[in-house]
């Protein structure tokens, strides 16, 4: 094997910083390897990326000690342009990947820059299409398709340069379930068939893992603290610590006391030796373990009638007939496909949109109320926090709300301070937003809503690129607030999410509300799972892989377990 890549005491210090954002790197990785870079947010781990891709330092300007050299070339002494014909990166926002009006343009446009006969390049262009299973959708735009299929359109449009290593900055960050394992599968594919050397950035570990990895590269405040095949570092215990959660599946066995170092592979899940003790000690956990009392009922807080909406005439799923009640105190996940109408729905509550049929609050119509008035009531977090950002400094942006609302700045200061310390931004309170990766942008915009403490809180996708700390954090406090009362919706893809902190799941597919049942209900019907682009968690796979009589019960358990053991360790 050759190696491709290779740090050597390499360190990097950003123009704009005062401290190096990498410390002593050394690293190699060898042609044909699939590397995982995992850590907590602001661990370096996108830094390192944009050494790999030439970013760092043609664009993003700072001083380099050591070398870092990709196919031979010295990064520091290679241009841009260079590089981009040994690394070809796919962006965690494919939107912002999209060139070409259609797909077919979109594919072609590297073979356009590079000046490729246009027969040749309709060749080409066929053949990844085919490869990537994108052949009826080359006259539709990139826009129109859903998570997956732009996942695999933005990796034809790298994968026709034929560069040798394939970077994915986080590729599953937007995805629903299904389409995630789906894009997991397909850059496994890709990656035997044709011998590229795939670098993945990704904080879903349990669906990184659900294929064969080389080896797993664990980053922290710019340095690396493992670099190991995925079961040795499994073994060590070490991920959860920086802020790296586990697969379900292995939490669940070590809290049964079943010893993981006695095992020599224990990934994938069925790698695992199906025994007798190992059976024993996760039926033992499950009897001993007794749920929660369920919540008391409680009056109607949102009321939906027939609610549907249609971006044009010839949307192929609209939203349409809608019915739902919402009680005050609920903690609602809203599921499904990409393109299910799931963030439509949301935007119809809030008033940015049109809706048809009727949404009342305690039992009035909101038609009549301003996007204003309806904004005292519930508070939104959109999925993309570029959308909702207008200040130039973070302390600034979380404050707008209260300051709009004439709150004395002595209770200002209190407030937002209180809750930067609950997203793990009060170090950056004097930041510049633009300083901020994506993932501390939408903290951003989490806290600036939750320092207004509306009734009904909706949140799309909070935790979609966050590290495990940060998740536990933001979904712990959102628990106490639910526990005082506060009505939570949230848009997610993370089934451990809908599991562990949710009651009611409303589960979308093709437009429509297909089913409003609980989590674990859910993700017991393979029918619904199938329809709405979920997938089962890893606990009813580990309960079936030892034959155990009740899988749903033992899933039910252990995800309220998990609730009660990160409520509990977000209040030490």
């Amino acid at each position: 094997m050759t190696s491709l890549i290779q740090f050597r005491d390499f360190s990097f210090q950003y123009d704009s910083q005062q401290e190096s954002t990498l410390h002593n790197i050394n690293l190699t990785i060898e042609q044909g390897e699939k590397v995982l870079l995992a850590g907590p947010s602001g661990s370096g781990k996108s830094t390192l990326g944009k050494c790999l891709n030439g970013l760092i330092p043609n664009l993003d300007k700072g001083t380099i000690t050591g070398q870092c050299l990709i196919d031979g070339k010295d990064i520091s002494q290679t241009g841009l342009f260079d590089l981009s014909f040994t690394t070809s990166t796919i962006l965690q926002d494919t939107d912002a990947q999209f060139i070409g009006l259609t797909v077919g343009e979109d594919i072609a446009f590297s073979l356009e820059n590079d000046c490729v006969p246009q027969d040749k390049m309709k060749q080409v262009v066929d053949r990844w299409a085919k490869e990537l299973d994108l052949g009826d959708l080359l006259k539709q735009a990139p826009q129109s398709l859903s998570g997956g299929q732009k996942q695999r359109v933005a990796l034809a449009g790298v994968l026709v340069d034929e560069s040798p290593i394939l970077l994915f900055d986080e590729p599953l960050a937007n995805l629903d379930p299904a389409s995630g394992y789906k894009t997991m599968r397909l850059i496994d594919q890709m990656q035997k068939k044709f011998g590229a050397t795939v670098i993945i950035i990704e904080h879903r570990l349990e669906e990184v893992l659900a294929e064969e990895v080389d080896r797993i590269v664990l980053v922290d405040d710019g340095r690396i603290l493992a670099d190991q095949k995925p079961d040795d570092l499994l073994k060590a215990d070490r991920l959860e610590a920086v802020g790296v959660r586990n697969p379900l599946y292995l939490d669940a066995m070590k809290t049964a006391g079943i010893n993981l170092n006695k095992f020599e592979k224990l990934t994938p899940l069925e790698a695992l030796p199906v025994e007798r003790d190992a059976k024993d000690k996760l039926l033992a956990w499950q009897d001993s373990y007794q749920l929660p009392a369920e919540k008391a009922a409680v009056k109607e807080l949102l009321t939906l009638k027939n609610v549907g909406f249609a971006y044009s005439a010839d949307q192929k799923y609209p939203l349409k007939d809608v019915n739902a009640v919402i009680k005050e105190g609920d903690f609602i996940s809203i599921v499904g496909q990409n393109g299910a109408g799931k963030t439509t729905l949301c935007r119809l509550i809030c008033g940015f949109l049109q809706n048809t049929g009727e949404i009342a609050w305690q039992g009035e119509d909101m038609a009549g109320l301003s996007i204003k008035e309806r904004a005292d009531k519930i508070g939104y977090v959109m999925q993309d926090p570029n959308q909702m950002i207008s200040q130039t400094m973070i302390f600034d942006e979380v404050a707008l709300g209260l300051r709009l609302r004439k709150v004395p700045e002595d209770e200002v200061k209190e407030r937002v301070g209180k809750v930067l310390k609950i997203c793990g931004l009060y170090p950056f309170r004097n930041w510049p937003v633009s300083a901020l990766s994506f993932g501390q942008k939408k903290r951003v915009t989490i806290a600036a809503i939750l320092v207004l403490e509306p009734d009904l809180l909706i949140l799309d996708e909070p935790t979609a690129g966050q590290d495990w700390k940060t998740y536990t954090e933001i979904m712990s406090f959102l628990q106490k607030l639910n526990a005082a009362g506060k009505t939570i919706m949230i848009i997610t893809h993370d089934m451990h999410l809908m599991m562990e902190y949710t009651d009611r799941s409303l589960v979308f597919a093709k437009g429509r509300l297909i089913a409003d049942t609980t989590p674990v209900a859910l993700l017991t019907d393979e029918k619904l799972i199938e329809q709405a682009s979920l997938r089962q968690v890893s606990l009813f796979d580990l309960a079936q892989h030892y034959g155990l009589p009740d899988p749903d019960g033992f899933a039910r358990k252990f995800a309220a377990y998990e609730r009660e053991r990160l409520g509990e360790n977000a209040n030490e």
